[in-house]
């Protein structure tokens, strides 16, 4: 007996393995064949004496536009009429960066706006004081 492991790699609950190999070993996970959402890839790892090992790695795949949702919060509880903005960009074809359309449009957070008021007015102050 040589004392290698043989590892088998599965995707989700597929009785099939997506690869059979001896260990140690790499491989590539091609996530086009998958869909958008979330996996788990299942490595189980048998020895020369019979024994499993079994390790499940949860991941999540987004090969898909990315959508952004700005104004509401999972699981918010809200009230009235709400302004919404939803942004969905690809990530193109990996060869031009797309300016356009890449970036999502935020408002200015509220602790700015506090920290250039602040800063104001000591401004006003410092110059009342002194001058």
């Amino acid at each position: 007996m040589n004392g290698k492991s043989k590892v088998f790699i599965f995707i989700d609950d597929d009785p099939h393995p997506i690869a059979e190999m001896m260990s140690p070993t790499s491989f590539e996970l091609d996530t086009h064949k998958l869909v958008d959402g979330k996996h788990t890839l299942k490595i189980v790892s048998k020895d020369s004496t019979g024994k499993e090992g079994v390790r499940l790695v949860p991941f999540e795949v987004r090969n898909g536009p990315s959508i952004i949702v700005e104004g509401l919060k999972k699981d918010a509880v809200v009230h009235g009429v709400l302004p919404i903005m939803v942004n969905a960009y690809s990530k193109g074809d990996q060869k031009f960066f797309m300016i356009e359309g890449s970036e999502t449009p935020k408002g200015i957070p509220s602790w700015v706006w506090v920290l250039i008021i602040s800063f104001v007015g000591w401004a006003i102050f410092y110059m009342v004081k002194y001058l």
